[in-house]
Order: C-alpha cells, then sequence, then structure tokens
C-alpha cells in the first residue's frame, strides 16, 4: 500500500508548497500539492474555478485530488488550507503522518500578499486570515501528529526539523 511519507497542513501563507518542495528534496522523495493538481486537470486556476462554478466545486475537485494524492504518492502532500475541514478529507488523513504547519499573519501576509488569487481573503484579508485560522486551527491540530512553526525560518530549516521528526518519530507537538 502506498502512503505518503508526510502530509502538510495549515493555513495559507504556511509555506505548505514550498516546505513541502524542500522536505521532498531532501528526503529524496517526490511531491504533490493538491492544489496544483486541481489547477492542472481544471486548466485554471483556483480563483477562477470559485468565480465561475462556485466554492462547493472547487472543494469537490480537491476532495477527489487530495484522496488521489494519499492512494498514490509515496513522497510528501501538501493539502490545500481548507481542504482538512471536509468532513470525508478529515477522516481520509487520519492514521497518516500529517504535519501542521503554523504561521503567524505577518509571514503569512508577507508570504501570500493576501491578493485576490485567495478568494476566501479577497476582502479585508487580514481579518479574514484571522477568522479563518481561528474556525480552522481546532480540525488542524486534531488531525496533526506533528506540530512545527514557520515563523521568520526558511523552508530548509523548516523541512530539516521535520526530517528529523520523521527519522525520531518524536511527536512535535
Amino acid at each position: 500500500m502506498v502512503r505518503p511519507v508526510a502530509v502538510l497542513i495549515g493555513p495559507p501563507g504556511a509555506g505548505k508548497s514550498t516546505v513541502g518542495r524542500a522536505l521532498a528534496k531532501r528526503l529524496g522523495t517526490s511531491f504533490r500539492d493538491t492544489d496544483e493538481v486541481v489547477e492542472d486537470t481544471e486548466g485554471r486556476a483556483i480563483a477562477d474555478i470559485f468565480v465561475e462554478e462556485g466554492e462547493g466545486r472547487f472543494r469537490d475537485l480537491e476532495r477527489a485530488a487530495v484522496a488521489r494524492a494519499l492512494a498514490e504518492e509515496p513522497g510528501v502532500v501538501a493539502v490545500g488550507g481548507g481542504a482538512p475541514m471536509d468532513e470525508r478529507t478529515a477522516s481520509a488523513l487520519t492514521g497518516h503522518t500529517v504535519v501542521l504547519l503554523e504561521v503567524g499573519i505577518a509571514d503569512a501576509a508577507r508570504r501570500v500578499g493576501f491578493d485576490r488569487s485567495r478568494p476566501l481573503l479577497a476582502i479585508n484579508p487580514r481579518a479574514s486570515w484571522v477568522a479563518l485560522l481561528a474556525q480552522r486551527r481546532p480540525t488542524y491540530e486534531r488531525l496533526a501528529v506533528h506540530i512545527v512553526s514557520t515563523v521568520r525560518r526558511t523552508p530548509e530549516d523548516v523541512a530539516e526539523e521535520i526530517a528529523g521528526l520523521l527519522a525520531g518519530g518524536e511527536n512535535g507537538d
């Protein structure tokens, strides 16, 4: 049975894609970003899917992409910030090595710029991000096997910490 070595979750701007690539490189394995899978499959940006077909359609596509990644990807998987909020996706994540990447609003704002490519943050981005995190945090923490801060750290430094946790089997929370 194929299982990812690690699944990265966290809010927008936590660095899931960037850290995921760095971690995969460090471990000498593959990387899959489920948001990129959705965009590649649909041939358009997530923001366009939201506008043209609504959040419900995007969440259906996202759920399918995560399920495929969990079943097929032996390397590192990064899932969109909202993916774990879907009950079926959360259930599918249970039993995997889920790593929650924590981030502060200053780092998140610098990383994602809170622009229109983030549909759920389009109106009053800072307040929306804080509200989103407050809503999602309990689910993130429930699913996480390890919790790693990305605040003021390089992706390589975060990847090194995660690699150590994976190798040692220690609980990082």
